[in-house]
This record gives structure tokens, sequence and C-alpha cells, in this order.
């Protein structure tokens, strides 16, 4: 018991606040990651797992068997679960992806804006753990691991701030990855480079043009960055 209250201790303990300059700084960090073409091809993993990890949270959310998950070296994925073939549960499944890494960044943003980055990271080390155990594939495999040794290692070894830094980048990457990703689906498609997408199959369940999935996707992905940005900001403000 003194063991996991000390461990409880460690996760809920408030980090310190990072000055404004330092929050910019992070922003600009997680920017790079995004819209610099070399970095972008590496770290869009992160966005995959992201993107699957969300897929399977909602497939066991409304009550679907999830199957397991496969992540590729070329940035796809794929998700598979049984249940019903169409009806709610399904649509929910299949638009969860692309608005989950947005998602997920704004409640980080959420966490770091109540003072627990530390919690944010451990959060996000259980997810990982969580995802762990549905991966089908070798390379999927690798990707998690080394994805949650990263976040675990930070969380283990970083000092407080380091660890609010860390976390900060983390938002602020999932929170500009998010909408990225979704103009990359949209060029995919208009160009024909890929299968079948979830905005192609929601389009097949709903009866709703396929841009306009991909338009709901964007406005999800761009409020939460414009409403977990504004929480980071007022954060450092207040």
């Amino acid at each position: 018991m003194d063991a996991l209250g000390r461990f409880w201790d460690r996760v809920s303990a408030p980090a310190p606040d990072l000055s404004p300059t330092v929050l910019l700084a992070t922003a600009a960090v997680a920017a790079l990651l995004v819209l610099y073409g070399p970095l972008w091809r590496l770290t869009r993993h992160a966005v995959t797992i992201a993107h699957e990890g969300a897929h399977g949270l909602v497939a066991l959310a409304v009550g679907r068997r999830l199957a397991g998950i496969r992540l590729h070296s070329d940035t796809s994925g794929v998700t598979v679960s049984s249940g019903r073939p169409t009806g709610i549960g399904m649509v929910l499944t299949c638009a969860a992806g692309y608005t989950g890494p947005g998602l997920f960044g704004l409640g980080a943003a959420a966490l770091l804006a109540a003072g627990h980055a530390v919690g944010a990271l451990w959060a996000l080390v259980g997810l990982l753990g969580l995802l762990l155990v549905q991966i089908r594939n070798w390379y999927g495999l690798w990707s998690v691991l080394v994805s949650g040794g990263l976040v675990l290692a930070a969380t283990w070894f970083l000092p407080q701030e380091a660890q609010a830094a860390f976390a900060a980048v983390t938002t602020w990457f999932l929170l500009l990855a998010a909408p990225r990703a979704v103009v990359e689906l949209q060029r995919a498609r208009r160009h024909r480079q890929a299968p079948e997408s979830d905005a192609d199959q929601l389009a097949r369940l709903t009866r709703v043009p396929g841009l306009v999935w991909v338009g709901i996707f964007l406005l999800v992905d761009v409020g939460a960055l414009l409403l977990g940005g504004s929480w980071l900001l007022a954060g450092t403000s207040g």
C-alpha cells in the first residue's frame, strides 16, 4: 500500500507552471515535428498510434469486440472489430480515427491547464499499455513499445520542469498533427492514392458524402486545436 501511495503521489503531483516563453517554445518544437517533411515522416507514426487507438477505444465503448490492431511501416494501420456492420456503434467507431488525435490532445491540454502534466504523461503510458495488448503485428509492437518507452523514460527520469515541457510538446503535437492528417486524407482521396478510407466507409454507412465527413473531421480537429491551445495559454497567464 505504501508503494501504491507513493506512486499515486508521483502521478498526481502538481507540475510547475511553464512560462509563456517556454510554452511557446514547446509549440514551436511541435510545429516543426508536424510541418517539416523529413520529421513528419517519422512522427506521423505517433498519429497512426493515436488514430488506431481511438478506433479501438470507441469500438469497446460501444460494445463491439476488438479483434486486434495492426500498425504498418508506411504509417497506415487497421483496427479490426466485430459486431453489427451498420448502426450508430459502427459509425462512431469509424469516425473516431481522424478525430481521436485531436481529442486526445484536448484531454491532455485540460490536464496541463489544471497543473497535472505528470498525470497526463502517465495517462498516456496507460493508454499505450492498453493498446499494446491489442497489437497483432511485429512492426506495431515495436512502434508502440518505442513510443511507450520514450514517454515512460520522460516520466521516470526527467525533473518536473522538463516533464511539464515534454508533456506540452506532446500535447501541442497531437493538436497540430490531427488537422494535417485530415488534409492528407483528402489529398489521398482526391488522387485516389489509398484504398477505402474512414470517410468513404462512413459515406457508405450514412449516405453522407465522404467530403462532408472529411469536413467534420477537420472541424473537430481545428476546434480541439483552438480550444486546447487557449487552455494551455490561459494556464500560463493565470
